[in-house]
């Protein structure tokens, strides 16, 4: 059964946390996903094995914690990921985000610099509600936006279809990492599947000439598809996280 953390804004998180050896670990999500991933689960078998403090946490609206997901945005997810690093973990992090959690992790860094230890991008998604979901939409769908407030996109992963709220895309427009400056002083290691459809390499490599540091990197997986998630691709994730844990000492 998971614990839960009651946010400053009121929002009741749901987490597991492994206590282990610092610097920490922690998972971050994608868009409508929840911590019973296979990627966040298996990390947090391998923090168990290693001995690794991990938190693996679902934001608001999503998996085991309060809200209603079309009542949230990136701006409410990324103020629970603050809050969850903030109250459940001690010292520097290695942050790993899976698709949009790249994006929440790249937030988080701003909000909590002097928190972050390192990176680990798995198909890191910046930005993609105004360069995916936005840019994407016909005309049509941009005046059903306005009209109705939300659109209905379909989905590979679900019969149900991804609704697209205004509030989402309004307030993802004022969260944008790549129009501006974003330093990344500690190693990062960027994945990325070259089969990704959802986020497509071009995603990461933008990502890797945007970013400022000098310790970035970003490897590719031929074949691999957004999911990341067959026992290479959670071998390659390993590895990178305990990579970034001997270049800083952990």
């Amino acid at each position: 059964m998971p614990e839960f953390l009651t946010t400053a804004q009121g929002r009741k998180i749901a987490y597991h946390r492994t206590k282990g050896a610092g610097p920490g670990v922690v998972f971050l999500g994608g868009f409508k996903s929840d911590m019973t991933g296979t990627k966040a689960v298996h990390l947090q078998d391998w923090a168990e094995r290693t001995g690794r403090a991990f938190l693996r946490f679902d934001y608001s609206g999503h998996g085991q914690s309060s809200g209603d997901f079309l009542d949230g945005c990136i701006g409410d997810w990324a103020e629970d990921a603050i809050a969850a690093i903030s109250a459940l973990t001690e010292g520097p992090q290695v942050l790993v985000g899976s698709s949009m959690g790249g994006w929440i992790s790249l937030l988080t860094i701003k909000a909590l610099p002097e928190r972050v230890a390192g990176f680990v991008g798995i198909a890191a998604a910046p930005d993609f509600t105004e360069d995916s979901m936005w840019a994407g939409f016909t005309n049509a769908q941009r005046s059903e936006m306005a009209t109705t407030g939300r659109v209905e996109l379909p989905s590979e992963y679900s019969d149900d279809p991804y609704v697209i709220t205004q509030r989402l895309i309004e307030d993802g427009r004022n969260r944008l990492v790549l129009r501006g400056p974003l330093p990344l002083p500690f190693p990062v290691r960027l994945l990325q599947g070259t089969e990704d459809v959802d986020v497509p390499p071009s995603v990461a490599l933008r990502l890797l000439d945007h970013a400022q540091g000098e310790d970035i990197r970003l490897t590719l997986v031929k074949g691999a598809d957004h999911r990341f998630s067959t026992p290479d691709c959670l071998a390659l994730i390993e590895a990178s996280i305990a990579g970034i844990l001997d270049r800083i000492g952990g």
